[in-house]
């Protein structure tokens, strides 16, 4: 039997709260409720205010049917958003202004505003970190291992290990070449088994392309 020194154990993910004397952190896996958001183990979120309000606050105009899918491991700063496909508006006409949903006779023309283009999921890859403020559009894709910088404003697709930023969000470069990248994403750590994580967080966080694979399960 191994003592217990040498037994690799992972945090709870299930914790909402995992960092002692820091409520501003959680956990966002064991805080969703909405069957329109999926979130991932260990992805968090950081808010001085009440980060618990996260499905309200942060994920906007989110009516359905698009969901926001969120990977494992990603780290969202304060003031995060995402805006969802609820929030679009006719642009075929000369107004954009909603008139139906302000009731009265208006209500009556409540057609012109179903079938609105929908831009589909908004699907977050795993180990992204989100900068202070960013904002994200309906619709976007964002590969495993991005950074979107604080206040972006992303409106389209971030690739794998891409670094993003500003208002549209530009790609500024990408993290690892287009070789290393595909070797990381066959490496695929954060589907390794949280103990096996354990094991090398510090390969993890500071090795090598070759470190990670030669630390594969």
């Amino acid at each position: 039997m191994r003592s217990s020194a040498s037994m690799h154990v992972p945090p709870d993910p299930t914790v909402l709260r995992p960092m002692p004397g820091q409520p501003r952190v959680v956990l966002l896996k064991p805080l969703v409720t909405s069957p329109l958001i999926e979130v991932g183990e260990y992805s968090y979120y950081d808010d001085p205010d009440d980060p618990t309000a996260f499905e309200t606050r942060n994920v906007l105009h989110h009516y359905g049917p698009e969901k926001l899918i969120i990977g494992r491991f990603c780290a969202l700063g304060t003031g995060v958003r995402f805006l969802m496909n609820g929030a679009n508006h006719r642009m075929d006409g000369p107004s954009t202004f909603p008139f139906p949903t302000m009731g009265g006779s208006w209500s009556e023309h409540f057609d012109l505003l179903t079938g609105l283009p929908d831009r589909g999921d908004t699907v977050v890859g795993n180990d992204v970190w989100f900068g202070h403020g960013a904002t994200v559009m309906p619709g976007v894709r964002i590969g495993h291992g991005a950074i979107v910088a604080a206040g972006a404003v992303v409106t389209g697709d971030v690739p794998d290990y891409g670094i993003v930023g500003g208002n549209p969000a530009r790609l500024i470069r990408t993290r690892y070449d287009d070789h290393d990248i595909a070797r990381l994403l066959a490496v695929a750590w954060w589907d390794w088994p949280a103990e096996h994580i354990t094991a090398h967080v510090r390969t993890i966080m500071s090795g090598g392309v070759a470190d990670l694979e030669a630390a594969a399960p």
